[in-house]
């Protein structure tokens, strides 16, 4: 028998109440498409980072010392800016941005197995870089796809779900490679071998699992035989030139571990400092998506860049290894601040027909000015460390006072209500 009076009434309001939050839950559940690139990303960045730390003991396996790990770093990482730059451009003229993405990924996952039969330095330098390549040609199409994909009230948070997933990728990667090793007897050269499989894996993921959002209608495509594209608005390459002020103090997280090792830290502890990181990395990402997309990019982007410049400014100064690694974490506090907002507020200042070559402008200075923090923090670290750590946290101060200066506030869209 049904209900009557107000039991009827009680049971109508709840169920317009549930109504109502329906539509919310849908919207606040990320698309499928940004779910299926975190984990194309995990996978690959397991395969990367079940390579990359080996890299440097195989070359001195080879005979090879700083000189040749240097150029690898500068050559690669040089490549990698270029094709970020032109990829971003290609986005723009392309209705099939997933097959680009398809073609960055392929490219890596084909390549990185290939260092098990290099047989000289120049043969390791030759296939980092083109795994570089391949991730350069990767970063602004697949970007571009996230943010076509997600509701623009949620795109800081749907990037430091990425991000998130990009850095637990980076700690199994680790892991595997260790357990392969110390488990079942694994060589460097067989561990590249088999970082083949999660490459694979990603790939199968992408290709079955990804379906690319509806591309822009023709009218808001970049015409293919437009001989200059537009300059991009004024207040996006403010932005980007503040990007690239703070990226000049963003020097590899591999100097923090040295010098924790230089304090004391037991290298048999590296590799679970470096898990710490990542892991700090991981669970602050969509939190700070999630803060940026409420409080706004620019807002929590200039919190997150001070928040760099001051653990910088504190590490030098740790004289126990349970300080610095307590500060380390903290650390890990920025990339969640950080990694959602800075892709968002390219999205907010970029038209939509240059959204990809905004995109790819972004990679391309931001490699661009890692290669050149890199090179100036282990030139000044060799003289001083303190100087060293110092000069990264004025560049990243620097950065972030031209951007509360120079870029004005986007508007962060919310939902009415």
């Amino acid at each position: 028998m049904p209900p009557t009076g107000g039991g009827w009434r009680t049971q109508s309001v709840n169920a317009q109440k549930e109504n109502d939050l329906a539509p919310d839950k849908e919207r606040y559940r990320l698309p499928a498409v940004v779910r299926g690139l975190g984990w194309v990303s995990l996978f690959t960045d397991a395969a990367g980072d079940m390579v990359y730390p080996l890299i440097a003991p195989f070359l001195r396996s080879m005979g090879a010392g700083g000189t040749a790990l240097g150029a690898l770093e500068a050559i690669s990482e040089g490549l990698g800016a270029l094709v970020k730059w032109r990829s971003g451009a290609w986005t723009d003229r392309s209705r099939h941005q997933k097959r680009i993405v398809v073609g960055g990924y392929a490219l890596a996952a084909a390549v990185r197995p290939l260092l098990s039969i290099a047989a000289a330095p120049w043969q390791v330098v030759a296939i980092r870089s083109t795994d570089r390549i391949g991730k350069g040609l990767r970063s602004a199409p697949r970007d571009a796809m996230l943010a076509g994909a997600i509701a623009p009230e949620h795109r800081a948070r749907a990037f430091g779900f990425h991000h998130m997933m990009d850095n637990i990728g980076a700690a199994i990667g680790p892991i595997v490679a260790f357990s392969l090793a110390h488990w079942f007897g694994f060589t460097p050269r067989r561990i590249f071998a088999f970082a083949a499989v999660p490459g694979v894996l990603a790939l199968a993921v992408l290709i079955f699992g990804v379906e690319a959002p509806q591309a822009p209608p023709p009218a808001v495509l970049a015409p293919a035989q437009t001989t200059a594209a537009p300059p991009l608005p004024g207040s996006l390459r403010r932005y980007l030139g503040s990007l690239f002020v703070f990226t000049l103090g963003a020097s590899a997280d591999s100097f923090l571990l040295l010098h924790l090792s230089k304090l004391g830290l037991r290298d048999e502890l590296i590799p679970i400092a470096w898990l710490s990181l990542n892991a700090a990395k991981a669970l602050t990402n969509v939190p700070g998506g999630r803060l940026s997309d409420r409080l706004g990019h620019k807002r929590t982007l200039v919190m997150a860049w001070t928040l760099y410049a001051a653990v910088y400014s504190l590490f030098p100064l740790m004289s126990s290894v349970a300080g610095a690694w307590g500060l380390l974490l903290v650390y890990g506090a920025y990339y969640g601040l950080s990694e959602g907002g800075e892709k968002a507020i390219v999205v907010e200042l970029a038209p939509p027909e240059a959204r990809g070559r905004a995109l790819g402008a972004m990679h391309a200075l931001s490699g661009l000015a890692i290669v050149i923090a890199n090179l100036g923090f282990g030139f000044l670290y060799a003289m001083s460390p303190r100087a060293a750590f110092g000069a990264s946290a004025a560049a990243a101060m620097a950065g972030a006072l031209a951007l509360l200066a120079l870029v004005p506030p986007a508007p962060s869209p919310r939902r009415p209500g």
